[in-house]
């Protein structure tokens, strides 16, 4: 170890010793780098940002979600989830219907308009994506990183680690 890295962490495999917290300091980098590029395209094209996105992509594809669905896949508080599908719901792109199991809460289903805005907000997402991944990742990479990510997600999820507690 470095006299600079003297609290580092080390993963050692056969071949390469990867320092874990440069690692995470280059994936959470990239994470908000693309987030904020999809934020900019997203709010310059549509009017929403990523979050609304992944709100409304979400509740596209499992109709009759609810917030408490939401709030688990997302990995936020219950609290702010209902807070963001309001703004969703005041803009006109989410309902909210009576839960017929659970009066205490609430399905959540797209708009027409919210269909409609999801639709082209996915093209423009999918463009920028290729366009910041493609342009520097070949096919190869971006499959090996898709499947490290896919397996990293599971387990934390399979896990319940970083579940929040409110």
């Amino acid at each position: 170890m470095h006299s600079s890295t003297l609290y580092a962490v080390e993963y050692k495999s056969s071949d390469e010793t990867v320092e874990l917290p440069a690692f995470f300091a280059d994936l959470v980098r990239c994470e908000t780098r693309l987030y904020n590029a999809l934020n900019d395209s997203l709010r310059a094209r549509h009017g929403i940002v990523t979050s609304q996105f992944e709100g409304l992509r979400f509740l596209r594809d499992r109709p009759r979600a609810r917030v408490a669905d939401l709030a688990a896949e997302f990995a936020i508080g219950v609290g702010a989830t209902s807070k963001s599908v309001d703004r969703l719901e005041k803009q006109g792109w989410v309902v909210r219907l009576p839960n017929p199991a659970d009066r205490r809460s609430s399905l959540l289903a797209l708009t027409a308009e919210g269909t409609r805005l999801v639709v082209a907000a996915e093209e423009t997402v999918a463009a920028e994506l290729a366009e910041l991944m493609g342009g520097t990742l070949d096919s190869a990479s971006l499959s090996t990183a898709a499947h490290v990510f896919r397996k990293l997600r599971a387990a934390l999820e399979g896990n319940r680690i970083g579940t929040p507690t409110g």
